[in-house]
C-alpha cells in the first residue's frame, strides 16, 4: 500500500479477525467487522532517560504511531536496563520477551558483523547518503533479509545523529604510536580498526561512560556529539575533544521488532509504524543539527579544548578500515554479499556529492571564521 493512500484511510479501515496477543493488552470489537485492534506495547530501548534527543527517536516513534491510530496502538518507550540491558535490546526482541525495541545495530556485530551496515561503517556514509543506501540503494531490504534470517527480527530506520565527533581524551594525541595502550570506550566495527592501531577497546552503554572515565578504567572515549556529549558530563574528566568522527559518519538508530509480532499486525498498523519510522529517523538528525553548535560553543567557553585527529591517524585508520573490511568479507558470506553492492553505492554517492555538495561545502565552509 501506497504511503499517501494508507494516511487516507488508516484511520477509517477495519478488518475482520481475532484480537492480537503479544506482551500487550488487546481489545476486541464486536459486530459484522471487527474493529482495529487496541494494543500497548512495551519498548526496550538502549538509552538512558537524560539524553532526551537519542531516547527522543524512540518517543517520537511511538508519539506518532498512537496519532495515526487515534490512540489504539500505544508504544511505551522504556530507558535502558528496565526491560533489558542496553546492549541487549536486539536479544530480547529476538527472543519475543519484548515486542520491540529501539537501539544501535552495531551494538550487535558479536553477532554478525552485517549489523553494522545498519548503523554506520567506518569511512562510510554520511546521513544523507546512508538514507539514500537505505530507502533507494536497496541497502534496507538487505538489512530486512538478514534480520528476519539470523534473529527472527523486522527493522526500520528510526533515527540518525549526523556525523559524530571523535571522542573524548585525557590527553593530547597527534601520532599513531600515541594510540598504543589507550584505552577507550568505542563500539561496533569503528572499535575493531581502534584495536588495529593498538587501542584496548571496551564496549560501554552511554549511561556508564562517565564513571568509567572518572574511574580510569578507560582513557578516552566516543558517544555521539557536544549535546549528548555534554549531558553525560564527559567534559568534566576528560579535556581533549576530538573530531571527525570518522567511525560513524552517519550513524542510524533503529527499530526493531519481533517477526511473530509483525505478522500479527493489520496491514493498517504495519504502514503506521513505517511512517512513525520514517518520521523519527528525521526529526533525530534535524535535533542533532539544531542543538549540537550552542552545546559545542558551551563546552568551548567552559574550557574544552577542541582537536582535529592528524592526517596520520586518519590516513592509518582508514588504511585499517579497509583492510578489515576485506577480512571480514572473506570469512563472513552476510557481510560480503551486502559489502559489495554498499562499496559500489559509496563509490557513486561519494562521486556525485564531491561536486555538487563538496564543492559547495568546501567555498561556503572556507568562509567561516574560527
Amino acid at each position: 500500500m501506497k504511503r499517501k493512500q494508507f494516511l487516507q484511510s488508516a484511520i477509517a479501515s477495519t478488518i475482520t479477525g481475532s484480537a492480537l496477543v503479544a506482551c500487550r493488552t488487546t481489545t476486541k470489537a464486536t459486530g459484522s467487522n471487527a474493529a482495529l485492534p487496541t494494543l500497548n506495547w512495551q519498548m526496550a530501548t538502549s538509552w538512558p532517560i537524560a539524553l532526551d534527543t537519542i531516547i527522543g527517536g524512540a518517543k517520537t516513534f511511538a508519539d506518532r504511531v498512537a496519532a495515526l491510530t487515534g490512540g489504539k496502538f500505544k508504544i511505551t518507550p522504556r530507558p535502558a536496563g528496565e526491560l533489558a540491558p542496553p546492549l541487549e535490546v536486539l536479544n530480547v526482541v529476538s527472543q519475543g520477551a519484548v515486542p520491540c525495541g529501539h537501539t544501535a545495530a552495531y551494538f550487535y556485530v558479536g553477532k554478525s558483523a552485517a549489523t553494522a551496515f545498519g548503523s554506520a561503517l567506518p569511512f562510510g556514509l554520511n546521513a544523507q547518503q546512508q538514507n539514500a543506501w537505505l530507502y533507494e540503494g536497496g541497502g534496507l531490504q538487505k538489512l530486512q533479509d538478514l534480520y528476519a534470517r539470523k534473529f527472527g527480527v523486522i527493522q526500520f530506520p528510526a533515527g540518525n545523529t549526523g556525523t559524530q565527533m571523535g571522542g573524548w581524551f585525557r590527553k593530547e594525541i597527534s601520532k599513531v604510536s600515541d594510540l598504543q595502550g589507550l584505552k577507550m570506550r568505542i563500539p561496533g566495527l569503528g572499535g575493531q580498526v581502534m584495536g588495529k592501531l593498538g587501542v584496548t577497546v571496551q564496549t560501554l552503554a552511554g549511561g556508564e561512560i562517565f564513571q568509567a572515565l572518572q574511574t580510569g578504567a578507560i582513557d578516552a572515549a566516543e558517544w555521539v556529539g557536544p549535546y549528548d556529549d555534554e549531558k553525560l558530563g564527559l567534559q568534566k574528566i576528560a579535556k581533549y575533544y576530538y573530531y571527525p568522527g570518522w567511525w560513524e559518519p552517519g550513524a542510524t538508530l533503529e527499530v526493531q521488532i519481533n517477526l511473530n509480532e509483525w505478522k500479527k499486525l493489520p496491514i493498517q498498523y504495519q504502514e503506521v509504524i513505517q511512517t512513525a519510522a520514517f518520521e523519527a529517523n528525521t526529526i533525530m538528525l534535524a535535533r542533532y543539527d539544531a542543538r549540537n553548535n550552542e552545546a559545542l560553543q558551551r563546552l568551548l567557553q567552559g574550557g574544552v579544548q577542541l582537536r582535529s585527529y592528524s592526517d596520520e591517524i586518519l590516513a592509518a585508520a582508514e588504511k585499517a578500515s579497509f583492510e578489515l573490511f576485506d577480512e571480514l568479507a572473506a570469512k563472513d558470506a552476510d557481510f560480503k554479499s551486502i559489502f559489495a553492492d554498499w562499496k559500489q553505492f559509496r563509490d557513486r554517492v561519494y562521486a556525485w556529492n564531491n561536486i555538487n555538495e563538496g564543492s559547495f561545502s568546501r567555498y561556503s565552509y572556507s568562509k567561516i571564521k574560527s
